[in-house]
């Protein structure tokens, strides 16, 4: 009974073990996926500032138009303004080259502080580049490492699932199949029995079930639980108990 409930044991180490690495695996896709999301509002932040800077320069190309029609348009009145016979068209015409050329100097102010913001938000792009490359750098080398470990995990799980099957052979077949049940559910589906509690749900046993998994050295069912248990002297090794 010693044999089949070692060879049970040994079976549901390796199931812990794979069991272990998948949850460590687990979070893994989870943090890469959140250093993507990071990197993407990055990579967003700096193609909205390259946006601004585009409606700037389109601003800027407008106004430098409406500048040079409007330059355009009172050299024509102008040169109009020796034609005029009356007083009174001489004075209109000279009244709108006045406040053209008065709306040319307006937009001309406004064209200099354009020009100033322009060169502002040129900068803080390339500020912002340079703390975007700097930053994917860092998510990505984060990232592969991650990918790595992952990679690193599934082979080891794969690894043991390998090392299962061969375990699984020596483990005598009604109880594999009983214990494969459990598995499926919940984990360890084999636990030992201690001072005539049970160690996987705390609760104790009947005392006539802990003698017998005593002196019988092999498992039973925990009445609580339904996990497959057994007296925890049956593992021990008998050299070191005398």
């Amino acid at each position: 009974m010693r044999e089949k409930l070692k060879a049970l044991a040994n079976l549901q180490k390796v199931d812990m073990e794979a069991a272990a690495l998948r949850k460590a695996a687990d979070v893994h896709p989870k943090q890469i996926a959140e250093l993507e999301r990071e990197l993407g509002a990055a990579r967003s932040a700096i193609e909205a500032e390259r946006s601004r800077v585009a409606d700037i320069e389109r601003q800027k190309a407008q106004l430098e138009q409406n500048i040079t029609d409007d330059k355009d348009k009172v050299k024509k009145w102008e040169a109009r303004l020796a034609e005029q016979r009356s007083t009174r068209e001489y004075s209109a015409l000279a009244r709108e080259i006045d406040i053209a050329k008065k709306a040319n100097l307006t937009m001309a102010d406004e064209l200099v502080e354009l020009t100033k913001t322009l060169g502002a938000a040129r900068e803080t792009v390339k500020g912002k580049e340079v703390e975007f490359a700097t930053r994917q750098q860092q998510l990505g080398a984060r990232m592969n490492e991650l990918r790595s470990k992952l990679a690193e995990s599934e082979t080891q799980v794969k690894q043991l699932e390998g090392q299962r099957s061969n375990v699984a052979e020596h483990v005598d077949s009604n109880l594999l199949r009983r214990y494969e049940t459990i598995r499926k559910k919940k984990l360890p589906a084999l636990v030992g029995v201690v001072a005539g509690t049970c160690q996987g749900c705390n609760m104790n046993v009947p005392p006539q079930l802990y003698n017998q998994l005593r002196t019988s050295l092999g498992t039973d069912v925990c009445p609580s639980c339904n996990r497959i248990i057994y007296a925890v002297e049956a593992l021990a090794d008998p050299a070191a108990s005398k």
